[in-house]
């Protein structure tokens, strides 16, 4: 019933990523066999056990199972993890960016149909292993440990279900294959739930290897407000300003400046954020500035 080839599959036996290894399993990776329409939670306290986190699948079950729909979704999955303090990421949706994580170290939290595209059948598993030259994948899934499937098979019910994967890891730690945009919509995503300072933490780790990053820079600026350091929240805003010339950035600094005892600090940022002429946020420059000079001219 799979039809198609595994094109993916053939390529990587034919010729690996320059530094993959033929086979990997990371056997201590911990199971949990899942109980009747719970593979959700049974898959998620797998990856977060691997990462450190203190769950398990009858903890997790309550907050990810959708009585409506017999399952769990994957945004509910994503948040799930980070309800529990782990950075959820998304990882590249290609087989060799799997494997490459597994490689370091990350088993991988996947989704498959394993029924037929106008059928499907939706079941998360968790990569642990693989064996290039034997041609398998090792799955902690279902009610089975080890289960060894052949790569073409896992390739097709992948793709069927999205090449939807993730890894899940204590915060300032990435996949080894994260991109940028998984990236800002984990830190994202994990400062929704986290509390200021390990959303720090995941903006500061984020910024290092993505510096260039405004999203990235104006997120640790905000997290470093909420936690109370205002001054370093001003040095974030002030280099990522003049960094991207960001109206936002700049009518923050202006803020932040003001709150900080700054007002002549607090008039130059908001003057180079009215300067912008960002028409997205030209009015609220402009209320920013009004009120930097009101505050300046007012009787001390």
């Amino acid at each position: 019933m799979l039809g198609g080839c595994a094109t993916q599959t053939l390529a990587l036996r034919r010729e690996a990523p320059a530094g993959l290894a033929r086979s990997v399993e990371l056997s201590d990776v911990p199971f949990f066999a899942q109980t009747e329409h719970h593979c959700g939670p049974a898959a998620l306290a797998t990856v977060l056990r691997h990462a450190g986190f203190d769950a398990s699948p009858e903890a997790l079950a309550q907050p990810l199972y959708l009585p409506g729909r017999t399952g769990t979704l994957q945004v509910e999955m994503l948040a799930g993890a980070r309800r529990q303090g782990a950075v959820a990421t998304r990882i590249p949706p290609t087989l060799a960016a799997a494997l490459q994580e597994v490689q370091a170290g990350h088993p991988v939290l996947v989704l498959q149909n394993l029924g037929l595209s106008w059928a499907p059948l939706w079941h998360y598993a968790v990569m642990m292993g693989y064996a290039l030259d034997g041609g398998d994948v090792l799955l902690r899934s279902g009610i089975t440990e080890r289960e060894a499937l052949p790569m073409s098979t896992f390739e097709h019910t992948w793709l069927r279900a999205g090449a939807w994967g993730f890894v899940a890891l204590a915060p300032g730690q990435w996949p080894a294959t994260a991109q940028e945009n998984a990236v800002v919509e984990a830190a994202v995503g994990f400062e929704r739930v986290a509390t200021p300072r390990d959303a720090v933490a995941v903006y500061r780790s984020g910024l290092q290897r993505f510096p260039d990053n405004l999203s990235l820079a104006m997120g640790l600026g905000n997290s470093l407000y909420a936690s109370g350091d205002r001054r370093a929240a001003a040095a974030v805003f002030e280099a990522a300003a003049q960094r991207h010339a960001s109206a936002p950035a700049w009518i923050n600094l202006a803020s932040t400046r003001l709150e900080l005892g700054e007002p002549e600090a607090a008039l130059q940022a908001a003057q180079q954020a009215v300067a912008r002429h960002d028409a997205t946020w030209a009015a609220r420059a402009a209320e920013m500035l009004d009120e930097v000079q009101r505050q300046r001219a007012a009787p001390r």
